[in-house]
């Protein structure tokens, strides 16, 4: 069983300016990503696939493997579908890996506890799933929805609203981990396919860097639970330097 980690990270982001390096809580953001997956003892390699060189830097210099991506699907609106697909393929042409399970990791999406992504691959494997996504309980989310001139009410009856405890639990796909087999991707094109499942975390663990102003909330929430960046890392790799 081979099970690889893919993290894209590519470079240009326009909402906060070098984002997957910015620091967060001492360290790039992308380098707590890479170093969760190196911490995992079910992920067997861990790839970092971007078009920036110091996106690539940081990525090797705390444990993770570059792909070089194209400049042709780095863009504002190439998909991580096709980014991973890209991955895959020089993976398999240059290090002679066809992975059985693949996990995508999203650099922007640091707030994992110890233990996430292997709980999340064990769920993934013993429910004989294909695709799996991380999820947060939406408790007690009413969203409305404009149509027209229309406001609607989409995930709750506002002429009825019952009790809280009584409405059926839902859940926020919350882009922190996503699991599936190359097969999926080459089928369907997306990261989810027939047999989904999920991996329940708490719900701080939404809260995902994409503008300056979630860099204080992110750090918050690293400090009040205690998120340490993990000691293990490759044998081969020294203490980094933090920029």
């Amino acid at each position: 069983m081979q099970i690889i980690a893919v993290i894209p990270a590519r470079g240009g982001s326009k909402g906060l300016v070098n984002k997957n390096i910015y620091p967060v809580a001492g360290l790039p953001l992308l380098a707590w990503t890479v170093l969760q997956a190196c911490d995992s003892t079910l992920v067997d390699r861990v790839f970092v696939t971007t078009n920036d060189p110091d996106i690539a830097g940081v990525a090797r210099s705390y444990g993770a493997e570059v792909i070089e991506r194209p400049e042709e699907i780095s863009g504002d609106k190439a998909t991580s579908e096709s980014a991973i697909q890209h991955a895959l393929d020089i993976i398999a042409r240059d290090h002679d890996i066809n992975p059985d399970i693949v996990v995508f990791l999203q650099a922007t999406s640091p707030l994992r506890l110890p233990g996430d992504i292997d709980r999340s691959i064990e769920v993934f494997m013993s429910e004989g799933a294909d695709s799996l996504i991380s999820v947060t309980k939406a408790d007690d989310l009413t969203i409305w929805e404009r149509r027209g001139d229309a406001w609607n009410s989409v995930n709750f009856d506002y002429r009825n609203r019952g009790m809280r405890q009584d409405r059926p639990a839902q859940y926020i796909e919350n882009g922190s981990i996503y699991i599936f087999t190359p097969e999926v991707l080459r089928r369907h094109g997306n990261r989810i396919g027939d047999r989904l499942t999920a991996y329940p975390m708490e719900f701080w663990q939404t809260w995902e860097i994409d503008t300056i102003e979630e860099v204080d909330l992110v750090e918050y929430y690293m400090k009040k639970n205690g998120l340490l960046a993990p000691a293990v890392r490759p044998d081969n790799q020294q203490e980094p330097n933090v920029p």
